[in-house]
């Protein structure tokens, strides 16, 4: 039987810290919980957000409608052989434990995820990456429960139409799917290590590190981590609060001759991605900071409340960033973080 508060403080459930509430709330447990929640009235009649781990979310306003906490847990072993084994994973797993359980076991393919806060069923709604892998990688197929009719789906990699930090339940499907759990593959033995990033080579080599293993690579990308980014336990933030821009290669190139020092890295189809932080600290924007709302000091691309910004004055500080780099640059910024 679910239960439904009122009138529910949702700064607990957001990593940027941000005080707002929700009119009504609930957490769910089971798959079960929301076949019951869709049937209800409150359910029908109200707007709803799903919440899992509040870590890639900034609210601007008290949310007028029902909050629905996703509070599914499990592993599941579903297959093994002596290369890798497959496991589904309820959705509301944290994510970080997930790959700390992964690592300890050896099983590989998600090592450089390390420290990526979130919970499970959101790692493939955005299509969470970085130093090299993204979780479509290893994503064997993810079920979602259709919120208007309460049935359960099956969506495979191919159908989950995974792009850069995309999926299709971020576009056709956005509102319309619990994604409930997340089944991938991990590899036993002879793991596909991605080491290529610079910041990972230094780390192992500062580390004494000339033979790299899953444990070792989680536990550089942590180091690294940590080092650059602010924990959400101690100053409030999203991560990453803007995608990193993806421009033709003739706009690289027009980019190049006034700024010769611009990074650029060519991906398929004579496009180039430019790091966004670099972008935003050309605009001078690296550690400034506005009453409690700031742009961290070693890390340009996560804004941060220091202590009681509201979610106004943070999206109105990633707006001004957002323009002035449109200005300088002529590259619009898209924000990661979904803004309600």
């Amino acid at each position: 039987m679910i239960s439904i508060q009122k009138n529910i403080d949702l700064k607990p459930y957001n990593t940027f810290g941000i005080q707002a509430k929700a009119d009504h709330f609930v957490s769910l447990h089971t798959p079960d919980d929301l076949y019951e929640l869709i049937q209800s009235d409150l359910f029908k009649n109200e707007r709803h957000l799903i919440l899992g781990g509040g870590s890639n979310l900034l609210l601007t306003q008290d949310f007028k409608g029902l909050v629905i906490h996703n509070n599914l847990k499990g592993i599941t072993l579903v297959e093994e052989n002596e290369d890798d084994l497959t496991l589904e994973v309820a959705s509301g797993e944290p994510w970080h434990p997930f790959v700390v359980h992964c690592v300890n076991q050896n099983w590989g393919g998600i090592e450089n995820l390390s420290l990526i806060p979130g919970t499970v069923g959101a790692a493939p709604m955005q299509n969470i990456g970085a130093y090299g892998v993204e979780i479509c990688e290893v994503v064997e197929n993810v079920t979602g429960i259709d919120l208007t009719t309460g049935t359960s789906r099956s969506f495979t990699n191919k159908e989950c139409m995974f792009g850069y930090r995309e999926s299709v339940f971020k576009k056709e499907l956005k509102g319309k799917f619990f994604i409930s759990s997340v089944t991938l593959t991990m590899s036993k033995k002879n793991h596909l290590l991605n080491t290529e990033y610079g910041a990972i080579k230094n780390t192992l080599h500062a580390m004494h590190i000339t033979s790299p293993t899953i444990q070792s690579i989680s536990d550089a990308v942590i180091a690294i981590r940590r080092r650059k980014l602010p924990d959400p336990s101690t100053i409030g933030n999203a991560g990453s609060f803007f995608k990193n821009p993806v421009i033709t290669a003739p706009h690289y190139q027009s980019l190049k001759k006034i700024h010769p020092e611009i990074p650029g890295y060519l991906i398929e189809n004579q496009l180039v991605k430019v790091p966004a932080a670099w972008l935003i600290e050309q605009c001078g924007w690296k550690g400034k900071r506005f009453g409690d709302a700031g742009v961290h000091q070693h890390q340009p691309l996560v804004l941060v409340n220091y202590n009681h910004a509201s979610g106004e004055e943070i999206f109105s500080l990633a707006m001004n960033i957002r323009t002035s780099v449109q200005e300088k640059f002529d590259i619009e910024l898209t924000p990661e973080v979904n803004i309600i």
